[in-house]
C-alpha cells in the first residue's frame, strides 16, 4: 500500500479543500498509472505547516513573507514616484 504525505507551507488565502482533493486524485492516479496499483490501495496525507514552525536562512517564513511584502510595497513606491 503506498503512502504518500504532501507538506504544504500554510498561507493566505489557504489551500481550498477542492484544491487538496485535485491534489489527492492527481497523486492517486499517478501511483495507479505507474506502479499498477489499485487507487483503493493508494493513501495521501496532506500536512499544513504553520509559517512559524519552519524556516529558510536562519529565519521563519512568516518573516521572509513580511518582507516580501516590505519589499513588494517599497517597489510599488517606487513605480508610482
Amino acid at each position: 500500500m503506498p503512502l504518500v504525505t504532501i507538506t504544504l507551507a500554510r498561507r493566505e488565502p489557504a489551500t481550498s479543500p477542492e484544491k487538496k482533493a485535485e491534489i489527492i486524485a492527481g497523486v492517486t492516479d499517478l501511483l495507479v498509472q505507474s506502479l499498477d496499483k489499485r487507487a483503493e490501495d493508494v493513501v495521501v496525507l496532506i500536512e499544513e505547516l504553520d509559517p512559524d514552525n519552519w524556516g529558510q536562512g536562519g529565519i521563519t517564513a512568516s518573516e521572509i513573507r513580511r518582507r516580501r511584502v516590505a519589499t513588494a510595497a517599497e517597489h510599488q513606491g517606487e513605480k508610482t514616484s
